[in-house]
C-alpha cells in the first residue's frame, strides 16, 4: 500500500484512503481476468519479433517480511542501469505491460508527483516507484494461495507450465519496453516461493533483510493498526487490498501458511485474543523458522540467498550496498551517484519507538530468540 497507488491507497496524514478511480479500475481488471490473460497472449504474439532476442538472465528477487526494508531495497536497486521492475503504474492493469508502457510513454505531459505512501513510513513514492506488482499473477494462476488453511509454499514439484509460460513471457515483455536487461521483483510472498523461482530460472539471485525482532514486530504491529483503523473509516480497504494482493494488515490479514499447522493455529489464536505482539513474534519465528530450513537442506538455494541486516544497512551502508551488487553480479559502473545517495541518505526510523511491556518483549525474546541467532550467523554484515 502507498500513497501512489496502484495496488493500494493514499495516505492524507491520518490513515489511508483508496481513491474511487483506483477502486473501480481495480475490480474490474480482476473481475476480467480471465480476458485480460487472453490478451496478454494476444500481445505476446504481436511483439514476437522483438521478444525473439530476449531471455529473462540472473533476475533479482527481493523479499522477506514486510517492514524489513524491501522497499528501501527494491527502491535503490532499480536505479541500476541494467535493472527494471514493476511500477505503481502497472496496476491494476498488469496483464498487458508492453502495450500499457508503450502508451504511457507516448502519452504522458508531466512527471508523476511523489508523496508519502500509506504507511507514514517517510518512503515517498510516485506512480514510476517499483512496487510488488506480479503477485496479481501469481493469484490467477495459482487460486488459494493466500488461504491459510492451505499450504502456501511452492517448490519444484508445483510448477505450473502455462503461468511459467505467462510470467517468462510477461517479463521479457517488461524488459523490452523499458530497455532493460535484467528483472527486479520485490515480493514478501515469494520467501515461500525460492525453489520455485529457482526451478524456473536456476541463476536467480534473491535478497533477504532481516530486522531485529523486537523494532520489527513494532513496526508490523503499527501498520497493521494503522488499516485497520482506516478500513473503520474506509470500508473499501479490505476489498482493494485483496484485488492486489496484499493480505499483511488490517481486517484481512492472513498469515502465510508454511505448512506447520501447531504454529499457524498459535499466531491465529494471539491475534484473536488481541495479543498483538506474541502473534507477530510467532509469525516472525514461523517465517525465518521456515527460511532457515530450507537453506539448511538445500545448498545450491542456500548460495543463491543473501542474508543481511537491516539495522547495518541503515547504520553502516556502503558496504552492505557493495554486498548486494557482487551477490547479484551487478556492476558498479554507472551506480556511483545513487550508490553514494543512499549511503549518505539510508538511517534507521526515528518516527516512532516500540512500546513493549515487559510481558510483550519477554515474549518476543522467548519466540524470536535462537531463530534470531541462527539468522546473524548467516547474514551478510
Amino acid at each position: 500500500m502507498s500513497a501512489a497507488d496502484p495496488g493500494s491507497s493514499r495516505s492524507d496524514g491520518k490513515g489511508v484512503r483508496v481513491p474511487t478511480g483506483l477502486h473501480l479500475q481495480s475490480r474490474f481488471f480482476a473481475s476480467t481476468a480471465g480476458l485480460w490473460r487472453r490478451l496478454g497472449g494476444v500481445e505476446t504474439a504481436a511483439v514476437s519479433e522483438l521478444l525473439e532476442p530476449v531471455t529473462v538472465e540472473h533476475p533479482v528477487y527481493v523479499t522477506s517480511l514486510p517492514r524489513s526494508g524491501t522497499t528501501i531495497v527494491t527502491e535503490m536497486l532499480e536505479q541500476h542501469p541494467l535493472l527494471t521492475s514493476h511500477h505503481y503504474s502497472d496496476f491494476p492493469n498488469v496483464w498487458t505491460p508492453y502495450w500499457r508502457n508503450y502508451l504511457l510513454q507516448r502519452t504522458r505531459r508531466e512527471t508523476p508527483r511523489t508523496a508519502e505512501r500509506a504507511h507514514q513510513d517517510r518512503i515517498e513514492v510516485s506512480n514510476d516507484s517499483p512496487e510488488a506488482v506480479e503477485e496479481v499473477l501469481w493469484m490467477h494462476f495459482f487460486p488459494g494461495r493466500h488461504d491459510p488453511e492451505r499450504r502456501q509454499v511452492l517448490g519444484e514439484s508445483d510448477r505450473n507450465p502455462e503461468f511459467d509460460r505467462f510470467y517468462r513471457d510477461h517479463i521479457r515483455k517488461l524488459l523490452v519496453v523499458r530497455g532493460a536487461q535484467r528483472y527486479l521483483a520485490k515480493g514478501n510472498y515469494n520467501l515461500a516461493r525460492l525453489r520455485y523461482i529457482r526451478s524456473l530460472f536456476p541463476d536467480a539471485r534473491f535478497l533477504v533483510p532481516v530486522r531485529d525482532p523486537v523494532p520489527h514486530v513494532a513496526s508490523l504491529a503499527k501498520q497493521h493498526a494503522l488499516f485497520t483503523r482506516s478500513s473503520a473509516e474506509d470500508g473499501r480497504i479490505p476489498l482493494q487490498l485483496a484485488l492486489s494482493g496484499h493480505f499483511e494488515f488490517g481486517p484481512g490479514r492472513r498469515a502465510v501458511n508454511y505448512g506447520d499447522e501447531e504454529a499457524l493455529a498459535a499466531i491465529q489464536a494471539d491475534w484473536a485474543a488481541g495479543r498483538e505482539a506474541e502473534g507477530w513474534a510467532r509469525y516472525w519465528t514461523a517465517t525465518y523458522g521456515y527460511l532457515l530450513r530450507e537453506l539448511e537442506n538445500d545448498s545450491a538455494l542456500a548460495e543463491s540467498v543473501l542474508l543481511f541486516r537491516y539495522e547495518t544497512l541503515c547504520s553502516d551502508s556502503t558496504p552492505v550496498i557493495d554486498a548486494l551488487l557482487a551477490h547479484c553480479g551487478l556492476p558498479a559502473e554507472g551506480f556511483d551517484e545513487v550508490r553514494a545517495h543512499y549511503a549518505d541518505k539510508l538511517s534507521p526510523p526515528d518516527y516512532y519507538r516500540p512500546d513493549f511491556n515487559p510481558q510483550e518483549l519477554d515474549a518476543i525474546q522467548r519466540h524470536c530468540g535462537e531463530v534470531h541467532a541462527r539468522l546473524l550467523e548467516r547474514c551478510q554484515e
